[in-house]
C-alpha cells in the first residue's frame, strides 16, 4: 500500500523526492511505536528533534530563521505520509501548519529570531489556545484575559482540548486585551506564554475517544505575567490574525482527512479480499464490490479537489469559502468511507485489535476541531 498509485497534479519531482524522506522516517520512527504511544497518552518529545533534523518540521519558515524556505506543498506531504503511512497522531502539523505561520506572519523580528530556529529543529514544541470551557467556535466570547501591569500583560484564565498541551514550550494565547471595547471581537490579542512562566498549570491529559497518542489537555492561567512584547502583532487584531489564518489550517485538517480516508479504505480492500465467508472471498460478493466501487469513486474526486485547492493555496489564490468547502467535505468522506469499511470489517472491525476501529474513532473529531462542520455550512451559506 502507498500513495504512488493516485496519479497527482500538483507536486512537482523536488516534492516527491521529498515524500520518500518522510516515508521512511514514518517507518522507522512512528509506526514502529504506534501502540505504545497510544497507551501512553502521548508522543516523547525526543521525537521531535528526529523529525526536526529531517527538515520535516516547519517546512515553510524561511532560510534566515533556520528554515527550508518551501512552499505548502512540502508540509502537505508531510501530512499526506504521516496519514497514511501510521494512525499515530504526531501534533507535526499543529506546528508546522499553523502555529509557524502566525509567528511569520505577525511575529516581530524578535519573536520570529527566537522561536522560529527551534520550532524548526524540534527543539520548541508550540501549541495555539483557542478552546475553552463553555467557549468553542464563538472566539468572540473568551472569558481569558490579559491585563496590563505596567510594561507586562497579567493573564488569567483556562483552555481545554489543547492539542500539543503537555508537551509544549510556547503557547500562543487567544485572550482578551480589553474586555469593554464593541464589538468584542476587537478586543481579542494572541499573546505568547512560555511553558516555564510562574502561574502557568497544565492539567490532565485529557482521555478522548479516538487519537490516543495526541496529548490533549487543560492548560491554566493564573496572574501569569509576560512582557508586553509577547504579544503576537498588534493589540487588539487576534480575531483578525484567527480568521486570516484559518483556511491553511481547515485545507490541513481536509488534507489529512483525505489522506486517513484512503489508508482505511486499501486496508480494507486488502482485509475483503483475504476473509473468507461462505466458501468464498468476501470481496467477491457483489455487495461488497459495489460499496467499495462507491468510495474509491469518492476518493477519486477527494484527490482531485485536493489537488485544485492546494495548488490554488500555494499561489495563494485559495479562499476562506473555498477552505471551508475543503474541510466540510473531505471530513464528512472521511467519516463515510470508515464507517462503511468498518462494516466490511463485520465484528472484527469493533475489535481495537483491527486498524479500521482506531481509524473509527479517530476519524470521528476531524468534523469538530478547525471549526465544525455546521459552522463550515454556515461560512459557505454567507457567501451565497
Amino acid at each position: 500500500m502507498s500513495l504512488d498509485k493516485l496519479h497527482r497534479t500538483c507536486y512537482n519531482e523536488d516534492h516527491e523526492a521529498f515524500r520518500s524522506t518522510v516515508r521512511r522516517f514514518v517507518a522507522e520512527h512512528l509506526e514502529p511505536h504506534a501502540a505504545k504511544w497510544d497507551e501512553d497518552g502521548i508522543i516523547p518529545k525526543d521525537v521531535w528533534p528526529k523529525a526536526g533534523e529531517l527538515g520535516l518540521l516547519c517546512p515553510t519558515v524561511p532560510e534566515a530563521y533556520g528554515g527550508l524556505g518551501l512552499d505548502f506543498g512540502y508540509n502537505a506531504i508531510i501530512d499526506e505520509e504521516i496519514g497514511y503511512g501510521t494512525d499515530v497522531a504526531t501534533g507535526f502539523s499543529l506546528q508546522s501548519d499553523i502555529v509557524a505561520n502566525y509567528i511569520m506572519q505577525y511575529g516581530s523580528e524578535e519573536q520570529k529570531q527566537t522561536w522560529l530556529p527551534k520550532m524548526v529543529s524540534g527543539e520548541v514544541v508550540t501549541a495555539i489556545a483557542m478552546t475553552e470551557p463553555g467557549t468553542g467556535s464563538d472566539l468572540q466570547a473568551l472569558r481569558t484575559t490579559a491585563k496590563k501591569d505596567g510594561n507586562h500583560y497579567v493573564i488569567n484564565g483556562s483552555k481545554t482540548y489543547i492539542t500539543n498541551g503537555q508537551n509544549a514550550d510556547l503557547i500562543l494565547v487567544c485572550c482578551k486585551t480589553d474586555t469593554e471595547v464593541q464589538p468584542a471581537w476587537k478586543g481579542v490579542s494572541i499573546v505568547l506564554v512560555e511553558a516555564t512562566r510562574e502561574g502557568f498549570k497544565r492539567g490532565r491529559n485529557l482521555d478522548k475517544v479516538g487519537l490516543d497518542a495526541a496529548d490533549t489537555s487543560e492548560l491554566f492561567f493564573e496572574d501569569v505575567r509576560v512582557p508586553i512584547t509577547n504579544c503576537l502583532g498588534e493589540e487588539g487584531k487576534g480575531f483578525i490574525y484567527l480568521m486570516t489564518e484559518l483556511p491553511q489550517e481547515r485545507l490541513g485538517i481536509a488534507i489529512s482527512a483525505q489522506t486517513a480516508a484512503q489508508r482505511a479504505f486499501d486496508m480494507t480492500v486488502e482485509f475483503c479480499r483475504d476473509r473468507k465467508a461462505f466458501g468464498q472471498s468476501v470481496l467477491d460478493f457483489q455487495n461488497t464490490r459495489f460499496v467499495l466501487a462507491d468510495l474509491k469513486t469518492k476518493l477519486q474526486v477527494g484527490w482531485a479537489h485536493i489537488d485544485w485547492a492546494l495548488a490554488r493555496h500555494i499561489k495563494h489564490e485559495l479562499t476562506p469559502v473555498e477552505a471551508s468547502g475543503a474541510k466540510l467535505w473531505h471530513t464528512e468522506l472521511q467519516g463515510e468511507v470508515v464507517d462503511k469499511c468498518l462494516q466490511l470489517h463485520g465484528g472484527a472491525g469493533f475489535m481495537n485489535e483491527y486498524p479500521i476501529a482506531k481509524q473509527w474513532r479517530g476519524a470521528r473529531v476531524t468534523r469538530i476541531f478547525g471549526g465544525t462542520s455546521e459552522i463550515m455550512k454556515e461560512l459557505i451559506g454567507r457567501s451565497l
